[in-house]
């Protein structure tokens, strides 16, 4: 079928195209996005820079049109006939050296040439030729400086050109040989097309044959005048030259299987000589179907044969390669193709317990891969798909996840840590029992498992859930310590410029070290970026004019409660956060109690159960508590004791994993004590029960624990809701 019948029906609505011959159409730079080419014939179709989105291409065949198979073949039984008559000439060239010249210089300079042509063949095999081809030319150009000052011009000539040849005709070969291997060649073979081939191999080795023998020829005259200035009998002559020619005879077979065996390594994909196989693969590709720069953005090869196929600068994200055949011999250019342990991945779809550290599977298609154990460490996995693939054990440590679709992925048991995910990422019906955050166990022997309890695995949907929250937060660094005026101002002005941030925004304040973490939750419309950045562009101008009127120092002095900056950053908008203010009051040392601590937190508006909505409470000394004396029944008490138990417990546990030295720690201590009694729906309505049936006061007094006060503070409003 004709490109242009192919286009007419295209526009008309029609996109089954399956199994229609397109050998040799153009259709550059044409929209064919959605169409079915399956099983068709597509050898040395051009699809330069066409749209080719979602279309199907399965069990196609593309490469070579008969007529470029039958040229390249030409072309690459030239190259292995001059890599024979090069190899040729060399021998000829050492032989002259050592048998034609009597004088033991040169005869032993000739020897050391035989040495290094052998050399040049080891290290071609054990390093590539690559590297031997260096090695031979230096040895060559060190035979020529160091015989100019004691031999002649020819005796020159013959010891390092036969280095420098032992090489050039090796080279030859492999890139002939190479060039040979990578070309669909049986697509020629039938009927008259083998005796064309057969002709032109003919024709190629007489060629060379001929001008092997008119070069010996003309070699041989040239010594004869040579050596006749030197009045060497002419007999002699004769048979110092034809032993030589059949020396130079000897060389040909090594150097032709080398140069053999180095072209069959470089096409198996062998690094050592890698750009061999680049040659070969461009030059097979010529002529070649043509996908260079065209858009196979989900584009479908299941089971096609892509053999001297351009996919240079091609469009490949979400493409399907699997069960491609002869995708290794295809150009690939600078697409993620190009890596071997990637290319099999994408075809065979099975990376179980492999290594692909650094690999770049940017937009890959592996939908339903099996990655059990692989080492995904920093590799780029964005914008890839990965739907139903199986990742259990696999490690995604600060993998780049960006955009990646994890949607019902196997993921119990993988490493997690520092792995790169946004709100772009997809993480929808994954099935998880648990993660480890670390890649390597701390110093107590942990990874990090969540869910921290061994005997707890993630229910359906739990993990979601839990990364889904990471995704929507910023944290925000505040680095050796806050400055209450730099962040009103600069939370102020982030308020300003995202409507949609305001306190309720505030998940979590930490402590870490000497810093505080700052966590605040943002739609997804906002980028986070954007928000670190307006934050800190105005933090940290504050910061140098705080510098500058030593206002910092000041601050730092008070011991400031980090609650007094969410205070003052709240002051003039309206939020359902409380408004927190902290203050510390000294007593002269003339006094003998101990200082007192006052916290007064208005939460007249508060609705986050997570704080007190009580409108102001004191937490004083522990001499200085009232008591209440109301009479409870037996069943308050009941309740109450219970209650205080659990309470007891909860806070014990807390404050020994975590550091309560500072009001700052007290408070974070405090605030997780009273997430956890959220989110236990039955120790929730136990504390209630007791506060609504004993009082804040009895509750207290059956709790022994310094953070009591503020802990109770902070949830009795629970009673009043």
């Amino acid at each position: 079928m004709k490109a242009n019948e192919v286009l007419r029906r295209y526009a008309e609505g029609e996109r089954d195209f399956r199994r229609v011959n397109l050998r040799g159409q153009s259709f550059q730079g044409k929209d064919l996005s959605g169409a079915d080419f399956s099983e068709a014939d597509i050898r040395g179709t051009n699809f330069k820079n066409a749209n080719l989105k979602g279309t199907k291409f399965c069990k196609a065949k593309a490469g070579l049109q008969k007529r470029w198979v039958i040229v390249l073949l030409l072309v690459s039984w030239i190259g292995l006939g001059l890599s024979g008559f090069i190899s040729f000439l060399s021998g000829t060239l050492l032989a002259s050296s050592i048998f034609i010249n009597n004088d033991v210089e040169a005869q032993v300079l000739g020897w050391i040439a035989l040495v290094a042509i052998i050399v040049f063949f080891t290290v071609s095999i054990r390093q590539g030729i690559g590297v031997a081809i260096a090695v031979a030319l230096a040895i060559a150009v060190a035979i020529a400086i160091a015989g100019t000052f004691i031999l002649s011009g020819y005796v020159i000539f013959a010891v390092a050109g036969a280095v420098a040849l032992a090489g050039a005709g090796s080279l030859a070969g492999a890139i002939a040989r190479a060039l040979y291997l990578a070309i669909d060649k049986f697509e020629a073979i039938n009927g008259y097309v083998t005796f064309a081939v057969a002709g032109a191999i003919a024709l190629a080795m007489a060629g060379a044959v001929a001008l092997a023998g008119a070069l010996t020829l003309a070699g041989v005259v040239t010594s004869k005048i040579y050596l006749l200035s030197f009045s060497m009998p002419t007999g002699y002559l004769a048979g110092v030259l034809g032993l030589a020619e059949s020396l130079g005879i000897v060389p040909v077979l090594p150097g032709s299987l080398i140069g053999t065996y180095l072209g069959i390594r470089a096409i198996k994909g062998d690094p050592r000589d890698a750009w061999i196989r680049t040659i070969a693969i461009a030059c097979a590709a010529t002529g070649g179907t043509n996908f260079y720069k065209a858009d196979l953005t989900d584009a479908d090869f299941t089971g096609a044969i892509l053999k001297n196929t351009d996919l240079r600068e091609a469009t490949i994200t979400h493409t399907c390669w699997q069960n491609t055949i002869k995708l290794d011999r295809a150009r690939p250019g600078k697409t993620i193709l190009a890596d071997t342990a990637v290319r099999e991945l994408l075809v065979r779809g099975n990376g179980y317990n492999k290594s692909y550290v650094e690999g770049n599977l940017r937009g890959a298609n592996l939908r339903g891969a099996n990655l059990n154990k692989a080492n995904l460490k920093l590799a780029d996995l964005s914008e890839a798909t990965l739907e139903d693939a199986n990742l259990e054990w696999a490690n995604l440590t600060e993998a780049n996840c960006v955009g990646t679709d994890f949607t019902h992925v196997y993921l119990t048991g993988a490493c997690l840590e520092a792995w790169n995910i946004d709100s772009t990422t997809t993480l929808t019906n994954i099935d998880c029992q648990y993660v480890f955050l670390i890649e390597n166990p701390n110093d107590m022997g942990s990874r990090e498992r969540r869910p921290h309890d061994p005997n707890r695995v993630f229910k359906p949907g739990d993990f979601d859930k839990l990364y889904k929250q990471i995704m929507n937060t910023v944290q925000i660094l505040l680095r050796n310590g806050v400055n209450p005026e730099a962040f009103r101002q600069a939370f102020q002005e982030l308020m300003a410029e995202n409507p949609e941030i305001n306190g309720d925004s505030i998940q979590a304040i930490e402590k870490k070290g000497n810093d505080v973490l700052l966590t605040l939750e943002i739609p997804d419309s906002i980028d986070k970026g954007k928000v670190e950045r307006q934050f800190f562009e105005v933090y940290e101008a504050r910061l140098e004019a705080a510098k500058q009127t030593a206002l910092l120092e000041a601050e730092r002095s008070h011991n400031q409660d980090f609650k007094e900056i969410v205070r003052a950053a709240f002051t003039s908008n309206q939020s359902s956060n409380p408004i927190i203010n902290l203050t510390n009051t000294a007593k002269s040392e003339s006094d003998m109690s101990d200082n007192s601590r006052h916290f007064n937190v208005d939460q007249s508006q508060a609705t986050n159960p997570k704080v007190n909505t009580n409108p102001n409470f004191a937490v004083a000394n522990d001499n200085a508590r009232q008591f209440n004396t109301t009479n409870f029944t037996s069943e308050q008490t009941q309740s109450l004791a219970e209650a205080a138990a659990e309470i007891q417990q909860l806070l014990n546990q807390l404050s020994q994993t975590n550091p309560t030295s500072t009001e700052i720690e007290k408070l974070t201590v405090v605030a997780r004590a009273a997430e956890e009694i959220k989110n236990n729906p039955t120790l929730k309505a136990k504390v209630i029960n007791a506060l609504k049936s004993g009082g804040v006061e009895a509750f207290k007094e059956t709790i022994k624990h310094p953070l009591v006060n503020i802990l109770v503070a902070t949830i009795e409003g629970w009673a009043e809701a």
